[in-house]
C-alpha cells in the first residue's frame, strides 16, 4: 500500500485516520464515519453498525464494530496493545483540538503522538487511470446537465429555481451528489465569485455566472460557464474575452514538469495587461479528486511541480463589482506533454 512510506517518513507504528476522504481512498469505505487503524501489517476499520454491513461489502480490511459495550477507544487501546505500537501518526490538518485531546486522555499506550500533516493527503495527489475515468463520467454529467439547462433559462426566473433545475439536470444523469454547492450568480451578484443563490430574477442583459459539478463513484467534477441574458453589450465581450483568451492560454501551457504558479502566471499576464489585474484575486485553479478543492494548486503562492496524472482545474475570472463578472472553468487531466480537457461545453459567449 503506498501509505506504507509514511511510516518511514515520520517513525510512527500505528496511524490513526480519520478525515473521510483519505479512509475513502485507503480502504475503500464510503461511509465516512469511524477511523482507520493502520500498522505496516495491520488494516482496520472502526465504525458503528449503521455502516458494518456496507463496510464488509467495500473493504478488504477487518471490520470492527463500535457500540456503546465496546467504544472506538476501547478499541484502539486493545489494537495498540497487540500491535505493541507506541508512536501514532494522527491527522492534525482535519481533527479537531478537542478530538486529539480526547484521543491522549483515553489512550496512555500513545508514548508520542506524531502530526502526519498533509502527507496522507498527498498519496491522492495523482489519479490512476480508473480514478480519471470516474471524473470524466461526472464531468460528463455536468456538460450534458448544463445542455439541457440552457433552453429553461428564461427572464423571471431566480437564481435558485435555475440551481435548482440545474442539480436536477445533473441528478436525473446519474449524479450521486454535488462537488459543492452550486452557484448561480446573475447580474451584479456575478462580480462575487462564490455567491449564493438567492430569490434574484434574472433579466434581460445580465451576465449569468454558473459554477457546478457533481459526484461519481464519490469522484468530483467542477465547470464554469458564463452566459448572457439576451444581448450581450460591449464591455461584457470585452470582459469575456479577455477571461477566454487567458484561459487558452493557460490550457495551451500546462503539462507535466511545469510549476503550478507558472501556468497561473500565463493567465494573470493577460488579464493584468488587459486593465483588470485587480479585478482578478482568485487563483487560476485546483486540484480535484474525491474532495473539491484537493492540492496542488493552480497559483502564484504554489510552485509545485505538475506530474502526469494530476487533476486541475483552470477558471481565471474578472469580477466588476456593480457590473457583473465571467469565469470560465475546464477540468483537465495532466499529462506530458499538455492535458487531456475533460470538459466538453462550449465556450464561445452564449446569448440566451
Amino acid at each position: 500500500m503506498e501509505y506504507q512510506a509514511v511510516f518511514q517518513e515520520t517513525g510512527a507504528e500505528a496511524l490513526l485516520i480519520t478525515d473521510p476522504f483519505n479512509m475513502r481512498y485507503l480502504s475503500g469505505f464510503r461511509g465516512g464515519e469511524g477511523m482507520l487503524f493502520l500498522t505496516e501489517d495491520r488494516q482496520v476499520l472502526i465504525t458503528d453498525s449503521r455502516y458494518t454491513e456496507a463496510a464488509g461489502k467495500e473493504t478488504a480490511f477487518q471490520v470492527m464494530e463500535e457500540n456503546r459495550e465496546h467504544r472506538r477507544t476501547e478499541i484502539l487501546r486493545e489494537l495498540l496493545r497487540e500491535t505493541k505500537a507506541e508512536a501514532a501518526g494522527y491527522e492534525d490538518q482535519s481533527m479537531r483540538c478537542s478530538e486529539f485531546a480526547a484521543l491522549q486522555r483515553a489512550l496512555p499506550e500513545v508514548k508520542q503522538w506524531i502530526p502526519l500533516a498533509g502527507r496522507v493527503d498527498r498519496l491522492r495527489r495523482i489519479k490512476t487511470p480508473e480514478e480519471i475515468g470516474y471524473m470524466r463520467r461526472a464531468e460528463e454529467i455536468g456538460d450534458e446537465a448544463f445542455e439541457a439547462l440552457l433552453p429553461l433559462l428564461k427572464p423571471g426566473m431566480t437564481e435558485l429555481e435555475a440551481a435548482a433545475e440545474l442539480e436536477y439536470q445533473m441528478k436525473k444523469r446519474g449524479a450521486e451528489g454535488f462537488s459543492f454547492d452550486t452557484i448561480m450568480a446573475s447580474g451584479i451578484h456575478s462580480s462575487m465569485p462564490h455567491a449564493i443563490p438567492s430569490g434574484k430574477k434574472l433579466e434581460a442583459g445580465d451576465f449569468i455566472t454558473m459554477d457546478f459539478g457533481c459526484t461519481y463513484q464519490g469522484y468530483c467534477s467542477d465547470m464554469t460557464r458564463t452566459v448572457v441574458m439576451g444581448k450581450a453589450d460591449e464591455k461584457q465581450k470585452e470582459m469575456y474575452g479577455i477571461v477566454l483568451r487567458a484561459q487558452r492560454a493557460a490550457l495551451e501551457l500546462i503539462r507535466a514538469g511545469l510549476p503550478g504558479s507558472r501556468v497561473d502566471r500565463e493567465a494573470r499576464e493577460i488579464i493584468e495587461k488587459a486593465g483588470y489585474g485587480d479585478c482578478f484575486g482568485h487563483g487560476l485553479g485546483h486540484s480535484v479528486g474525491l474532495y473539491i478543492h484537493e492540492e496542488p494548486r493552480l497559483s502564484p503562492s504554489d510552485d509545485t511541480i505538475l506530474e502526469p496524472g494530476m487533476i486541475e482545474t483552470v477558471e481565471p475570472g474578472i469580477y466588476v463589482p456593480g457590473f457583473g463578472g465571467v469565469r470560465i472553468e475546464d477540468m483537465v487531466a495532466v499529462t506530458e506533454d499538455g492535458c487531456e480537457n475533460l470538459t466538453r461545453s462550449p465556450k464561445e459567449l452564449l446569448e440566451l
